[in-house]
């Protein structure tokens, strides 16, 4: 028996060496970011009728098939493009590079719930711009990108200065919640219409919108939208990228990122250096310098540790606005050259998950913010006149806001198998004192040529207090699926603000008490539905609450006149999808109105400067709508777009004439609101021949339709119509390998046109867009996976 014993042997060993020949391994990646794609499918195509899944990527993008009479593997995830893969030889290690989708109607979200799920599956709408996206348009400024949203105006205010208008109109109000990996880049309280230039756009992976109030996970200040800016991650192997652009206005810029990832750890780190000088607008210079790091490591296939640090620093001149004549003849000059903004941004968190099993997945996250932002602002020079008109004099402030934080994100996921469904809890809490000061200015004017010539700092302050800030949140959400169609989610947040006010003014020279307490809260239900008819048709509705606290700069300010109120805004809202022509197209729809009860808006007082007030009611309609479309795979079609009515249903104003000392009240009932647009598009076609891979052709139109300008509805603004064109190639073969060089024309027509205009009792004040511009762009890129 023993030579059958030994030739058992030897033919046990001779097999196990030829089914490890067979073994193929490799390592699937994204194509923008290199990072590694977890879950991704791999299947056996040898039998296109018949294919057999095979295997997934791990959390590593890794996997091992046995390559033994396959000759095609196919390679498919969620928001990707599907690629093929000829077997040729097996015993190897292979690197696969997926190309995400930018048509796709089954693109993976984590903002709807904090986690990875199907954008179908979230009862809300939700609009994603992927890495693809942000590749291909090669923004200077995040508007840029995020008006390619249906739904979304970002307004550009210039050097990445903007407000935004989502569900609303444009508005300087804190009715949008701006996250970057799911947390507030603000504390609720200290909102800044400004803020986004708080984000390393360089480190940017992913963008995702929520439009309305309509998830539970998300509280205050998400009335209009949550905007959650998902940074990049180590990539598997190493990768680096350096680029260096400038335009025709002498912006210049340059960006830098790489990262590694060597056993269980990884890292990335990238930012740039942005510098503008002399531009097409008087006075507009500025400097900035952004940058973040992130670190992965793995204690295990289960726990997970991701640290993270940002740092952004602006600082720039601030122009103002323009009045009809300058803006009508293009007189782009400043009518002061003193007035600036200084922004300090410094962020870090530390996220540790663990995932206990299949059903079952925690993460706690601390955060910690220091912040300060100071500013002599154009918009607060104002000119003091007599009861007949006649110029006194002229004034300004100068203010410094800062803040610092220390907070937690907790949050348990459980699945049960009770109706297949998931139960969602989740803690927030944010401590965030912080502190502000404005002092009062004298403001020196040439009054015959309308220009300020300089400034004395008084010394004395308008404004001078700390508050001791403490944001608490509690919510659930509990979802089921009765029949497998049918998705129902149920959600509840509690959201508490407290604000402990400390003035440093003396008693007597403040309207204000020394000390004072406020506190906001709410209990908000959110209830939706998502319905699949399959074939990638399907519906979805839901009815949430949402909630804005007045911010501390209204209630605190000694410029505000009038104690404000919370506002709170009931959402109803219906949508769906549907893919048509051999899901060549998809549509998608979203209808709302959102109900306002003493919302807080905008007022313009006599003096030309502003406050915030309550309306009795408002009401926001609207429907938001894209369609993409790809007749053959090199051409590709996207159109989206937004029609929406905001009016006031209660709100009226009181004026004084301050020639007569009498007061009337004016009610705007009925009116529609200031600065609403009824209509915004954006469409864009992209070109990417086969005959040349690698290279891109695209050309943009963005409309926004006429609007009034003040509340009364008797002046308008007729709006704008402008064209870009972007055309760019990246090497992917030979030398010069991971080359790239892009060419964008922006306003190729070169439209005469304002972002923003405001109506006042002097006649419009106008801010200037970007005449024609054009911007030339190189790149190198290395990775190894």
């Amino acid at each position: 028996m023993k030579p059958f014993t030994l030739l058992y042997l030897l033919f046990s060993f001779f097999s196990a060496i030829a089914f490890g020949q067979n073994k193929l391994t490799g390592t699937i990646t994204d194509a923008r970011t290199h990072e590694p794609l977890a879950g991704v499918a791999v299947c056996n195509v040898n039998d296109p009728g018949n294919p057999v899944d095979i295997t997934v990527t791990d959390t590593k993008g890794k996997f091992v098939v046995n390559a033994d009479g396959v000759k095609t593997l196919r390679f498919s995830l969620v928001g990707y493009n599907t690629q093929l893969y000829s077997v040729t030889n097996s015993g190897t290690s292979v690197a696969i590079i997926l190309e995400p989708a930018t048509i796709d109607l089954q693109q993976v979200v984590v903002s709807a719930s904090r986690e990875r799920q199907s954008r179908q599956s979230a009862p809300i709408a939700i609009s994603k711009i992927n890495s693809t996206q942000i590749h291909d348009t090669k923004a200077t400024a995040l508007y840029q990108l995020l008006n390619k949203t249906a739904g979304v105006y970002m307004v550009n205010l210039g050097n990445e200065q903007h407000t935004m208008a989502i569900r609303q109109p444009i508005t300087y109000n804190a009715l949008y919640l701006y996250m970057e990996d799911g947390l507030p880049i603000r504390p609720t309280g200290i909102f800044n219409h400004n803020s986004l230039y708080e984000i390393n756009m360089s480190g940017v992976r992913d963008i995702e919108v929520i439009k309305g109030p309509a998830s539970s996970l998300y509280g205050s200040n998400a009335i209009g939208g949550a905007v959650n800016f998902i940074t990049q991650g180590a990539p598997a192997g190493y990768a680096a990228n350096l680029s260096f652009q400038g335009d025709n206005y002498h912006y210049r810029r340059v960006d830098a990122d790489g990262g590694f990832t060597a056993g269980k750890f990884g890292l990335y780190a990238g930012g740039y250096i942005a510098h503008q000088k002399d531009s097409w607008q008087d006075y507009s210079d500025f400097d900035k310098y952004s940058g973040n790091i992130k670190t992965t490591y793995d204690f295990d296939a289960a726990t997970r540790l991701t640290t993270s640090a940002t740092y952004n620093y602006l600082n720039t001149q601030t122009p103002g606005s323009l009045d009809s004549a300058h803006f009508y003849n293009r007189s782009y000059g400043a009518n002061q050259r003193f007035s600036y903004r200084k922004v300090k941004a410094f962020r870090t968190s530390a996220r540790l998950e663990h995932t206990w099993n299949d059903n079952s997945n925690t993460f706690l996250t601390l955060f910690y913010r220091n912040n300060s932002t100071a500013q002599l602002p154009s918009y607060f020079i104002s000119d003091v006149r007599d009861n007949s008109g006649k110029y006194l004099s002229s004034n300004g402030q100068e203010n410094d806001q800062r803040f610092h934080s220390f907070g937690l994100l907790a949050q348990h996921r459980t699945d049960f198998s009770f109706l297949h469904s998931r139960l969602i809890v989740g803690l927030y809490a944010d401590n965030s004192p912080s502190s502000y000061y404005a002092k009062y200015l004298d403001i020196q004017k040439d009054v015959a040529n309308n220009y300020y010539t300089g400034y004395t700092n008084t010394g004395r302050y308008i404004d001078d207090y700390r508050i001791k800030l403490f944001n608490t949140a509690a919510y659930t959400q509990y979802e089921i699926k009765p029949v497998d169609a049918l998705r129902i989610v149920m959600g509840l947040r509690y959201d508490r603000i407290h604000y402990a006010f400390s003035n440093n003014i003396p008693a007597g020279s403040t309207k204000y008490k020394q000390q004072e307490t406020n506190n906001f809260d709410i209990v908000a239900p959110k209830l939706g539905l998502t319905y699949n008819f399959g074939n990638n048709k399907g519906f979805y509705a839901n009815y949430s609450v949402g909630f804005q606290p007045p911010e501390t700069g209204d209630l605190y300010s000694s410029r505000q006149l009038v104690q404000l109120k919370q506002a709170t805004f009931n959402n109803y809202e219906a949508g769906g999808w549907l893919a048509l022509l051999d899901k060549k197209m998809y549509l998608e729809v979203s209808l709302y109105d959102l109900e306002g009860r003493n919302e807080i808006i905008n007022q313009l007082l006599p003096d030309n400067t502003t406050q915030n007030q309550n309306a009795g009611a408002t009401r926001h309609r609207g429907i938001e709508y894209s369609v993409n479309y790809a007749p053959v795979k090199e051409l590709s079609f996207r159109f989206s777009g937004t029609n929406a009515r905001h009016t006031y249903v209660d709100y009226s104003e009181v004026r004084t004439n301050y020639a007569t000392g009498l007061s009337s009240v004016t009610s705007y009932n009925g009116k529609r609101m200031n600065n609403a647009p009824a209509w915004i598009a954006n469409s864009e076609i992209t070109y990417k021949p086969l005959y040349l891979d690698g290279l891109r052709l695209s050309a943009e139109w963005q409309h926004i339709n006429q609007y009034f300008t003040n509340p009364a509805n008797t002046k308008t603004y007729s709006g704008y119509d402008i064209f870009n064109v972007r055309l760019g190639y990246d090497v992917k073969t030979g030398a010069l390998n991971g080359a790239g060089i892009w060419l964008n024309a922006l306003n190729v027509t070169n439209k005469l046109y304002a972002t923003t205009v405001t109506s006042n009792q002097y006649g419009d004040t106008y801010n200037a867009a970007p005449p024609r511009i054009f911007t030339l762009g190189i790149s190198y890129a290395i990775a190894k996976h």
